[in-house]
């Protein structure tokens, strides 16, 4: 069965940009997965300072590690940028909520390039949201 949204080509360089893109944010969000599976004491540290219970933080790293591996895979990459999206927005209201406003854009710049990336890389999203001037 046909899909009914046309692929938009994509230029080499646009391809690369958006992979460059798509790994920064991603590299560090494999990190703090990993981080967050390893628990070193700085680790448990700011999780409890955050107001969450220690024993939560193995569970952030697999849902990171397992979210961000799904942005990384071509085929699923957008179920992957929305939950990433997800759980950024969670980071974002952690930080209100602890009134450290001054981290709050981090996360929200984590959100717009790992989306602006995928959207220079994937044919399906720009076919399905078309920016055009």
């Amino acid at each position: 069965m046909p899909s009914e949204t046309q692929t938009v080509p994509v230029s080499k360089g646009m391809l690369w940009t958006g992979w460059i893109m798509s790994a920064l944010p991603a590299l560090f969000l494999l990190f703090g997965g990993v981080m967050d599976l390893i628990k070193p004491p700085a680790v448990v540290e700011g999780t409890v300072k955050m107001g969450y219970p220690e024993s939560i933080i193995v569970g952030l790293g697999v849902v990171v590690l397992l979210c961000t591996i799904l942005y990384l895979i071509p085929r699923t990459s957008i179920l992957g940028a929305i939950l990433l999206t997800g759980y950024l927005g969670g980071a974002v209201a952690t930080h209100v909520r602890i009134l450290d406003l001054r981290s709050v854009p981090i996360p929200i710049l984590f959100a717009i390039v790992l989306w602006g990336g995928l959207y220079l890389r994937e044919s399906r999203l720009r076919a399905l949201i078309p920016l055009r001037s």
